[in-house]
């Protein structure tokens, strides 16, 4: 028997998000907002989707402003209970992961360029970025400003192609565009990904190695 899950995820298609987007549009932005900020708690759920649909279905402006709206208020929920619960024996299994662990060491340095960066892609390790940032400790008000303005680029562009899909579909060369985007977007946040954990165990390398201060000079 298919888990769940699956069949949950199997259900969550361009046409089904529409179509209940449509069903309650009479709750104004509330669909919308809520989408996307689930997002941030069901991580396989698929940003460029419903980015792209909420830009459909409320227009470019209006969808761009319930999505960045409902992924920031899922971000900095997700960052503020990381740091409340940032010992819970559920937070402690997250920052085992080498991968978090190699993340905490620069983002404790690089807090806000490490946030920022990611959140511009709209493929990557959103759960990480957020989790990694509570478990750090991040002030909030440099949390809010790195992972909104890193959001509203990517939420942008993304909404752009959504509310304007018709052009897409006459001119079916421009999702090569998309397609390049998307793969772009994957392979640099990788490359930023390791490029800050490899500068921050160098770091670690070189710390280590200093002399101490309290040594005493002969």
């Amino acid at each position: 028997m298919t888990p769940v899950p699956l069949d949950i995820m199997s259900y969550i298609t361009e046409e089904n998000i529409r179509y209940w987007l449509e069903q309650f549009r009479s709750l104004g932005p509330l669909p919308g907002i809520l989408l996307t900020f689930m997002k941030s708690f069901i991580p396989p759920l698929p940003t460029l989707l419903i980015v792209g649909v909420n830009g459909a279905v409320y227009g470019l402006w209006a969808g761009f402003l319930y999505s960045w709206i409902g992924m920031v208020l899922g971000c900095t929920l997700t960052f503020l209970l990381v740091r409340e619960i940032g010992k819970s024996a559920f937070v402690e299994r997250w920052a085992s992961k080498p991968r978090v662990q190699r993340s905490m060491v620069w983002i404790r340095r690089n807090a806000f360029s490490y946030v920022f960066l990611l959140s511009i892609f709209p493929v990557g390790p959103f759960v990480i970025i957020n989790v990694a940032a509570g478990i750090a400790r991040m002030r909030l008000m440099s949390f809010l400003v790195a992972v909104g303005f890193g959001k509203a680029i990517m939420i942008f562009c993304v909404t752009y192609i959504g509310s304007n899909v018709a052009q897409f579909l006459e001119h079916p060369v421009r999702w090569g565009g998309v397609l390049l985007f998307i793969a772009v977007s994957l392979w640099a946040s990788r490359k930023l990904e390791r490029h800050f954990t490899r500068s921050s165990a160098q770091e670690e390398l070189n710390d280590s190695n200093q002399p101490s201060g309290n040594s005493i000079s002969s």
